[in-house]
């Protein structure tokens, strides 16, 4: 059960069951509830974000390990 929606369902039922004040606090605890889960979701994509990059910069490191070492490889054989 949504209270938010609830309290709505009432007032359209009958609006002077509800009063201004209970249309604002209930505007105003949905947009903190709203503004909470884009913060929450923004966070989880940032670390998404965070983890995508240090698996690319893992994956850069082991790149450049192996060219050295083919290198030192390819060098070895022409010595």
């Amino acid at each position: 059960m949504n209270i938010h929606i609830e309290l709505v369902k009432k007032w359209l039922a009958n609006p002077e069951s509800v009063t201004q004040k209970e249309l604002d606090d209930n505007r105003a605890s949905a947009d903190a509830a709203y503004y909470a889960a884009r913060t929450a979701y923004a966070a989880d994509e940032a670390a998404t974000y965070a983890a995508d990059a240090s698996a690319a910069a893992d994956a850069a490191a082991d790149n450049a390990k192996y060219w050295v070492k083919r290198y030192e490889e390819l060098k070895e054989q022409g010595e």
